[in-house]
């Protein structure tokens, strides 16, 4: 539920906003609230469970979660719309680092990788169902069903959690909260500066301030955050002891990569298929749906084998065909491009995913003990989901340039050969999913291919980090 609602709402913008009656600025805000309020707590979420069990804080924020999805969906205007996507990451921020400390601490290493093989393979699904989804409601019963379905499945989750997940032991007798409070504010000054950078053109938008005074407050206040970590005497909110783990240190550095690359393939794919190749939200979603298919096969398949070797054997290759598959993908964008050929790619990143979930995720918490379970997972949370949104903010200023690059040339070879050509196209004219000129076909179909280079590269540059893990002793 997490993970589909961070993806589901894009397939949904242009039905919310004539439902709603809003602009563009606003329905980006129902993405980027959800977004901010997931990513801002999750370090001291992470905590929280260790301090109160995982168990209590899972099924609080699950409760909260499941409700404000109903608020959601019985939203009436765009700002209540807002409010209630900002209690419903709120709620996804309580559950997430939970869901890895229940799995740290509930499992030997022998039996570890085989449930990091299901986790990763519900992680790689999420991605891709939720536009699926999304279309899918759309189509038939309207954008309200995108937050409503999220009830029933959380009643049933709650309930299969009361009566089957253990209480687990608790740690730590004091709490850091001037820990809470630095993080916190540096995460939102990071994130929020990073989010809103480009969309007011990296310049001032509150007073003076702008999008590099956030991002370069959130960084001091970040160092202030580790040196307090240092210094103080109570139980911290981030033990840096767990950086002296050199697999912890590099997955957390590997998970920041694969979140960039797994938010920034996904918007150019999109937009090519539903604005070049006239594809409906639904269909275009279903074109990358063999991602998912070959990640959820494999991804339970490869966890059940990886305790028997190293983590490094299947993270490298994993992100390398990760990386290929979307550079291949960007590679043979173009306007009449093979429908087949387009499926090749998304098989070949599905088999990527389903190694890298698990893999990953086991050599960070390979060395992690029972009382470092639940701060290891929320710093390992929170940095795939900085890297989310890095990925975001830098695919939107990619292909914003790219787009009006290539379209400029385009426009200046029909104005070479004809009198009667386009003046100029804006690439703000061409997004939402609207159809593209034709004569601009072309131009847009490289333009979006040059931006899948960022991810791909990025990913592949993952497989050198992974090829440093090491082969260290492992804490039940």
């Amino acid at each position: 539920m997490i993970l589909v609602d961070s993806t589901i709402v894009s397939t949904a913008m242009p039905a919310i906003m004539n439902g709603l009656d809003t602009d563009i600025n606003g329905v980006i805000w129902v993405n980027s609230a959800y977004l901010l309020a997931f990513a801002v707590p999750l370090l001291i979420t992470g905590r929280l469970g260790d301090r109160f069990g995982p168990r209590t804080i899972y099924v609080i924020g699950l409760v909260i979660f499941t409700l404000a999805s109903l608020w959601c969906g019985l939203s009436g205007d765009i700002t209540t719309l807002i409010i209630a996507r900002v209690v419903q990451g709120l709620g996804a921020s309580m559950m997430s680092p939970q869901t890895m400390t229940f799995i740290t601490r509930m499992f030997p290493y022998a039996r570890r990788g085989a449930a990091m093989g299901v986790w990763g393979a519900v992680a790689g699904i999420a991605t891709l169902v939720g536009p699926i989804l999304g279309g899918i409601f759309v189509d038939t019963l309207g954008w309200e069903w995108i937050f409503f379905v999220n009830v029933p499945v959380g009643i049933i989750a709650i309930w299969r959690v009361l009566l089957k997940a253990p209480e687990l032991e608790r740690h730590s007798t004091s709490f850091d909260w001037l820990g809470v409070i630095l993080s916190a504010a540096a995460m939102f000054a990071l994130v929020f500066g990073i989010q809103e950078g480009n969309a007011h053109e990296w310049g001032p938008f509150i007073g003076p301030i702008g999008s590099w005074h956030l991002i370069i407050g959130g960084l001091v206040l970040l160092g202030v955050f580790i040196w307090w970590q240092s210094a103080t005497r109570a139980a911290p909110l981030v033990p840096l002891r767990l950086f002296k783990d050199h697999n912890f240190s590099l997955g957390n550095i590997a998970i920041a990569f694969m979140g960039l690359a797994i938010t920034a393939m996904s918007f150019p794919m999109v937009l090519y298929l539903q604005s070049v190749r006239g594809m409906s939200p639904t269909v275009s979603a279903l074109m990358l749906a063999p991602m998912a298919v070959i990640a959820g096969v494999l991804a339970p398949l490869v966890g059940k084998n990886i305790a028997k070797f190293e983590a490094k054997y299947f993270a490298v290759p994993g992100f390398f065909l990760f990386g290929a598959g979307i550079t291949v993908y960007g590679l043979i964008l173009r306007e009449d491009t093979p429908i087949w050929l387009l499926l090749l790619p998304p098989v070949i990143m599905g088999v990527g995913s389903a190694m890298i979930w698990p893999s990953v995720s086991l050599a960070a918490t390979r060395g992690l003990g029972q009382a470092d379970a639940g701060a290891g997972s929320g710093v390992y949370n929170t940095t795939r989901q900085v890297g989310a949104v890095l990925g975001s903010a830098l695919i939107a200023l990619m292909m914003e340039s790219r787009i009006a690059v290539e379209s400029e040339k385009a426009v200046a070879s029909m104005a070479a050969g004809s009198a009667g050509a386009p003046s100029g196209v804006g690439s703000s004219e061409m997004g939402g999913g609207a159809a593209v000129p034709e004569f601009l076909h072309h131009a847009f179909s490289l333009a979006l291919g040059q931006a899948l280079l960022l991810p791909g590269i990025v990913a592949m540059a993952a497989a050198l980090v992974a090829l440093m893990f090491r082969k260290g002793a492992h804490k039940n």
